[in-house]
């Protein structure tokens, strides 16, 4: 079972943002190993922020040492070779798998040069952040590759192009 924990900040406008968060968790988590968490007896928590771009540039400076904002940052909660046996481990029954904190500005600056609304690239955002809650990553370009194939699959599962298609305008 997954719960979103979403906090919304402004700019960021009122919208369906739990749905929209749930939707993305949910189809990231379902195309790697770790999709059986999600028939879990153990509520597994994400926690999401829908924060403005100076929240983010402080996060990302303290927690990373890079001066500027970002439009996702991800802090897992779990390491990567305890998820498989998280459910068995948790004494109350519940896990915070992590927080994903998404910058308002940035992610709106993006969407505006794909030519694709707010909430669509928000929830690729969501997808991305929430594999690297799951331990993936892009440091490598095997890494890199590997993720940006499961995003495709999960967005195209919820109806959204590949967020890393070449437009030709």
């Amino acid at each position: 079972m997954i719960e979103i924990a979403l906090s919304r900040e402004d700019p960021w406008p009122d919208g369906d943002w739990d749905a929209l968060a749930e939707r993305a968790a949910r189809a990231a988590i379902e195309r790697t190993p770790y999709g059986e968490l999600l028939a879990s007896p153990t509520l597994i928590e994400i926690s999401v922020r829908l924060a403005s771009d100076a929240e983010v540039h402080a996060l990302n400076r303290q927690y990373r040492g890079k001066d500027k904002p970002t439009n996702v940052l991800s802090f897992p909660m779990i390491q990567p070779d305890l998820l498989q046996t998280v459910t068995q481990n948790s004494d109350d029954g519940e896990v915070l798998l992590g927080d994903i904190v998404l910058a308002h500005g940035v992610c709106a600056g993006e969407a505006a040069e794909r030519g694709i609304g707010v909430a669509d690239h928000a929830t690729h955002l969501l997808v991305h952040g929430v594999l690297h809650l799951l331990g993936y990553d892009h440091m490598t370009e095997e890494e890199g590759q590997a993720m940006e194939a499961i995003e495709r699959d999960a967005l195209a599962s919820l109806g959204l192009p590949d967020p890393y298609l070449v437009r030709e305008d």
